[in-house]
């Protein structure tokens, strides 16, 4: 029998220092010159896989020193870089470049957070990480939770928890369908898409949403949010949640948590909080009040890897009763042998969520909030703010642009040319086709990265600041760069009217 088993796979540690220092040193220049790039490729994906070619799967091995060379600059050279100044597209941060090395260390040792004995010190790390989160966007110590991929399993672990906690109790044996009354969920017409994927995929079907218009300043209305619970009652509905947003993905805004808070206990349904976006923002002082019922929510859902600069993938479930998770998930088959030792209270993720296996998120934000700390956070947070109202106003002044909205780190305005023709039968449809090509060719272009929001009927150009590299500099210039390529866009298209 040969006791020294070889194999291509496994790396010494003295050729794993080696290939990681040269890796190491490449991710370094790339962080130092990431500003200097363009902040996504301009090639199709038919020249991205021609550069990747079609070979079949090979079938022998390369080095890893030949992959890990030949790897990084295809990243390096086609990928879109969320980290760099100008990227103000989607809600996805800068990530804090410790993150980065906590990952690594997280490979490295490889523990699967499913079960405490799999995972002795990163269970506890999670435990705290969730403490701590808690703690930062200030509820109670009371609330619990888990780490998960992002928004959309934030906000279905607590939609899961809800539907147990409010559904009859006999739907675990009988289903959803042998209910005899039809459960319906509220939320304004700002929330996020999640909530669509939640009722398709967990039973309750698309009909049982109940999308409850906004006031002028996009809050859900509460005053008809309460008249359509109460003719639900009356129809024999069964009310299950109602869903208030911290930050909405347009626009920013936060919903009046307060009453939507006191309109739940009133009918005895589960309040969720979508803070995946905004709710970090409830660290600075000044913003507290409209945060305020925040801490009265039976659920909430955050991503660290939005705007705690985390590396993808960092979402979050708090739950003011962390027992209605483990009442959600927990299951004891035959083959897990994860009893907790005599005396200990242990904690097992696979109780509080969808997934067995799991893999070590915690590391990278618990590393990073101790990097940062709670002021430092504070001051990051507080300038990508400052920054976007310094876009707005920018836009306000300018005589080609229109300012429409501006809450939290997310700016919303249109370009609008001087020169417009007032003859022009469709004046708001062009404004429109205007900004959503113009949009389009923003970011096709690799200078700057903006997305899109839909306000009043208006097509307009969002940036949302989550990014700890972004300056003044940056805003000035994504501002001349949108009108620059918004006086080409405007000759271009109006030759075709």
């Amino acid at each position: 029998m040969n006791r020294n088993r070889k194999n291509e796979i496994d790396i010494s540690g003295k050729e794993f220092q080696k290939l990681g220092y040269e890796l190491i040193d490449k991710i370094s220049d790339f962080i130092d010159s990431i500003n200097t790039r363009s902040v996504t490729t301009t090639k199709s994906p038919s020249q991205l896989q021609s550069t990747l070619g079609n070979d079949p799967l090979p079938e022998k091995g390369s080095s890893p020193k030949e992959l890990l060379s030949k790897t990084s600059e295809l990243l390096f050279d086609n990928s879109l870089f969320n980290g760099h100044p100008k990227f103000m597209g989607y809600i996805t941060s800068s990530a804090a470049p410790l993150g980065a090395l906590a990952d690594l260390l997280a490979a490295a040792v490889n523990p699967n957070v499913g079960a405490q004995i799999l995972s002795p010190i990163a269970t506890e790390i999670e435990k705290q990480t969730i403490k701590w989160l808690g703690e930062f966007i200030g509820v109670p110590s009371h609330f619990g939770g888990l780490l998960v991929s992002g928004g959309n399993m934030a906000n279905f672990t607590a939609f899961l928890a809800a539907r147990t906690a409010k559904a009859p109790k006999s739907i675990k044996e009988l289903g959803i369908t042998n209910t005899s009354h039809s459960m319906t969920v509220y939320c304004s017409k700002a929330t996020h898409t999640w909530i669509e994927k939640a009722v398709i995929l967990f039973g309750l079907g698309t009909n049982s949403i109940r999308w409850i218009a906004t006031t002028q300043d996009n809050k859900l209305n509460e005053k008809i949010l309460e008249e359509t619970i109460k003719n639900d009652i009356e129809s024999g509905h069964t009310p299950l949640m109602v869903i208030g947003t911290a930050g909405d993905v347009s626009t920013g805004v936060v919903d009046n948590l307060k009453s939507l808070s006191t309109i739940c206990k009133k009918h005895d349904l589960w309040f969720h909080i979508d803070g995946a976006y905004g709710i970090p923002a409830a660290v600075i002082p000044a913003l507290k009040d409209i945060f305020h019922g925040m801490a009265e929510a039976d659920s909430i859902a955050l991503d660290p890897h939005k705007w705690l600069y985390s590396p993808l993938e960092a979402g979050c479930t708090l739950v003011k009763n962390p027992q209605h998770l483990i009442d959600t998930f927990s299951s004891h088959p035959e083959y897990y042998n994860f009893s907790n030792p005599e005396g200990e209270n242990t904690q097992n993720y696979y109780e509080f969520g969808l997934q067995n296996s799991r893999g070590f998120r915690a590391l990278k934000v618990w590393m990073t909030l101790q990097h940062i700390g709670r002021s430092g956070y504070e001051k990051l947070i507080s300038e990508d703010i400052d920054l976007s109202k310094s876009m707005f106003a920018l836009a306000q002044k300018h005589s080609e642009l229109e300012a429409i909205t501006q809450n939290l780190s997310i700016a919303t305005f249109r370009y609008i040319p001087i020169e417009l023709s007032n003859e022009l039968e469709s004046h708001d449809l062009y404004l429109n086709e205007l900004n959503e090509t113009l949009l389009n060719t923003l970011q096709a272009g690799g200078e700057v990265f903006l997305s899109n929001a839909v306000i009043n009927d208006q097509y307009c150009l969002r940036a949302c600041i989550v990014n700890f590299r972004t300056t003044e500099k940056d805003i000035e210039e994504i501002m001349e760069t949108v009108v620059r390529e918004g006086r080409k866009t405007h000759i271009s298209l109006s030759r075709k009217v």
